[in-house]
């Protein structure tokens, strides 16, 4: 009996009773279920669907996976009810730390009960699924399920918390033939069912199993009939007292099970077809049972050989993540030194001062000695540039000279990245300066860029059994450094290219050669024309093939370190969480996409496919060039008047890359237009010596006499900075000269321009 203290005031008992429901997070599970469930959870790669043979079999299991996916929002609305796609959709983890979580009932005197009661909770969870699939086919049967699984979660809850007085109501019950409702409400004032609806709002629980809970000991028939949502209660008290009259299992309640027959009609079945469920409960059951190992012999020796088991993974995982939590930490700082160093360059720095500056945060961060850094030298060059840092961060440039015997870089590192002794390569080196490095524990690695060693950094360690565990850390650093100094080197190399270049513009050293054309009389009047025509331009043609020579290098030097810088950028960018920081890579990954675009322009100017000329159509490629334009200036018709005499309108060019060359010249005059576009006039017909002249006319703003000079020559725009990069014409003229033709350009500020094309007949 419970105690008589207690029932001597209801109302505070009732409070109490509540309040400690109220404490509950889950219910607890017997040792045997723990023996079963825990090493499914010590998998390498835990998987929650193999275990939710185990979980939708337990009370407390499913009501806790329930209670994180009503708490995650893993349920669509609309869908159809399963536990399992919801368990699918949860993070593997949390389901399995939800699990490590739930508690274990030590107490033998548990035992017993607890298994009686889980039995009688399967047999109705079996029969409500089994009759939901026979009666209403749009009834959920796996939402039917858990609702019989769960519907006596109260009593799990009182015979947790309050286990001594949970016996003494079912043995009241039993000496009474009474429902253990009657004598919950007697001695504690409140019941189970009411108590499971409280635990099923609190671990949100579906709306239609709180339901059932609370209600499945109520007058179901007339709650269904009055209210459609109360169905999954009505088959769960029809498979409860099915389960009760069934004898398997031990509900706690020992007085007569409810009549099957109102139910049964009111939910539109013949009793008829509840014969066939009642006769597969038990070997329902029985699997279910065996799944959870409620016959396990020396379930709490198994058990306590699980926990031991886990205990142990447990260790080995904390050990294993201790190494990672550590190896993160060196990364992140490692990549924090990249960061920094690559924000703190400044555009206009030479290769050695960003070398300096990268030895001296090499210093400092890995804690070194002193440190000397160089790099390669020029092609048939004695010297080399050098950096050396001293100790507390003092440095200084010097140049040094290259050794007579041997090779400034060694074989071993010239291609690929090691870690060597300084004292078995560099004596030439410590010679020459004036610092006094301990050659013994002075190491050095490679700068390298696309594969190739550019330069080399000597440091002396203070920790040499540590030199190998920062190998990869060293390889990285290492290569970015490398990546941006050779992109120095080749600036550098193509500013002096530059400067060769302007003396050249100024003082051209070669004389233009005389028209072939001119000494032919089969040419005749022909070669007269278009040698006038051109004959103004030589100089200009010869600055333009080396223009293109000089862009061919440029674009070649600065591919390859500039693919690294881009690629190194996106690796950055992808291991960054702080926003700020991702933001900045971000810019230098766009910034070197531009530059990249840049490149591609200078490659297109300098090395353009060689011209296969054939018979073309004038009037064809003047049309086709119009279309082009059009899509480039994203205008859908361009404002254009075309005239071509006829009949004679077949050249010898390559028709693509005219087209091109033609399409530039068009997008220049629908420029010229400032407000709105106007007219552009292209006109077409052959000269007196057979040549094809062409003419492209509008009546835009013109330009003035500075701006005609420079307009072909390449990134030369009128625009604002920034809006065009100024290879139109530049292009133009390029392919129209390697065609065989000319170009030439009248204009005044306000009145428009004329491009004047000749180009060969067939």
């Amino acid at each position: 009996m419970p105690d008589k203290k207690a029932d001597t005031n209801p109302p505070q008992r009732t409070h109490q009773v509540e309040l400690a429901i109220g404490q509950l997070d889950s219910l607890s599970i017997l040792p045997c279920v723990a023996a079963q469930l825990f090493p499914r959870l010590l998998q390498g790669q835990f998987s929650p669907s193999a275990s939710a043979d185990i979980i939708e079999s337990d009370p407390a299991l499913t009501a806790r996976i329930l209670s994180l996916i009503g708490k995650q929002g893993v349920s669509k609305a609309g869908e159809k009810f399963s536990l399992r796609q919801g368990l699918d959709r949860l993070p593997a983890g949390l389901v399995r730390d939800a699990l490590l979580s739930v508690k274990v009932l030590h107490e033998p005197w548990y035992d017993n009960n607890r298994k009686q009661l889980m039995l009688h909770s399967l047999t109705v969870a079996c029969c409500a699924k089994d009759i939901a699939e026979i009666t209403l086919p749009q009834m959920d049967s796996q939402l039917a399920y858990c609702a019989g699984l769960l519907h006596d979660i109260g009593k799990f809850a009182l015979e947790e918390t309050m286990p001594k007085s949970f016996v003494r109501i079912i043995e009241e019950a039993k000496s009474q033939n009474a429902c253990s409702s009657d004598i919950e409400k007697k001695h504690l004032g409140i019941e189970h069912t009411l108590l499971g609806k409280h635990l099923a709002q609190k671990w949100c629980l579906p709306d239609a199993i709180a339901l059932a809970i609370w209600l499945h000991h109520s007058d179901t028939v007339t709650i269904y009939q009055n209210m459609s949502e109360a169905r999954i209660t009505a088959v769960v008290q029809l498979a409860d007292s099915i389960a009760r009259q069934s004898g398997i299992g031990q509900s706690g309640s020992f007085d007569s099970p409810q009549q099957t027959e109102p139910i049964a009609n009111v939910l539109g079945i013949d009793l008829e077809q509840l014969k066939p469920i009642r006769q597969g409960l038990t070997r329902q059951v029985e699997q279910k049972a065996k799944v959870l190992g409620l016959d396990m012999p020396n379930a709490m020796a198994r058990y306590a050989d699980a926990v031991h088991a886990i205990a142990a993974q447990l260790a080995r995982d904390n050990t294993k993540l201790s190494g990672e939590n550590r190896q993160l930490q060196t990364v992140s700082g490692h990549f924090d030194f990249i960061t920094e160093f690559l924000l703190s360059i400044n555009s206009a720095a030479c290769a050695i001062d960003i070398a300096e500056n990268f030895a001296t945060r090499w210093q400092k961060f890995y804690q070194t000695g002193m440190v000397c850094l160089y790099l390669a030298p020029e092609a048939n060059s004695k010297t080399l540039d050098a950096v050396v840092v001293q100790e507390l961060g003092q440095s200084k440039t010097t140049l040094l000279n290259a050794p007579e015997d041997s090779t400034p870089i060694p074989k071993t590192i010239a291609t690929s990245f090691a870690i060597l002794d300084a004292h078995d390569y560099l004596n030439w080196l410590f010679e020459q300066l004036d610092v006094d490095f301990d050659v013994s524990r002075t190491k050095l690695v490679p700068l390298l860029s696309n594969g190739k060693a550019i330069g080399l950094i000597a440091f002396e360690v203070n920790w040499p059994f540590d030199v190998e565990l920062f190998a990869e850390n060293f390889r990285a650093t290492s290569s970015i450094a490398g990546a941006i100094l050779d992109i120095a080197v080749a600036g550098a190399r193509q500013e002096r290219f530059a400067e060769r270049f302007a003396q050249l513009i100024f003082k051209p050293k070669v004389s233009p050669p005389a028209p072939a054309l001119a000494s032919q009389e089969a040419a005749g009047a022909a070669g007269r024309e278009l040698g006038a025509k051109r004959q103004p331009n030589i100089t200009t043609d010869y600055l333009l093939s080396a223009l293109a020579e000089l862009a061919a290098g440029a674009a070649h030097e600065l591919n390859n370190p500039l693919s690294v810088i881009s690629g190194r950028a996106q690796m950055l960018a992808e291991a960054e969480t702080d926003k700020e920081r991702k933001r900045i890579i971000d810019q230098i990954e766009k910034n070197a996409g531009q530059i990249a675009q840049i490149i591609e322009d200078l490659m297109s100017f300098a090395e353009p496919p060689k011209p296969k000329p054939a018979q073309a159509d004038i009037k064809q490629i003047l049309k086709e060039a119009v279309q082009l334009a059009g899509q480039k200036a994203k205008i859908e018709n361009i404002n254009t008047q075309i005239e071509v005499a006829e009949p004679d309108r077949n050249i010898l060019v390559d028709s693509g890359q005219i087209v091109s060359a033609l399409a530039n010249i068009i997008i220049n005059a629908v420029e010229s237009y400032d407000d709105k576009p106007g007219p552009i006039k292209i006109t077409a017909n052959t000269t007196d010596t057979g040549l094809t002249r062409l003419a492209i006319s509008d009546l835009g703003c013109g330009m003035d006499t500075e701006t005609l000079q420079k307009a072909t020559q390449p990134f030369f725009s009128a625009k604002t900075a920034g809006r065009k990069r100024g290879m139109g014409l530049a292009y133009a003229a390029r392919l129209i000269q390697l065609n065989g033709g000319s170009l030439d350009i009248a204009s005044k500020p306000g009145e428009g321009t004329t491009v004047t094309i000749l180009l060969p007949r067939v």
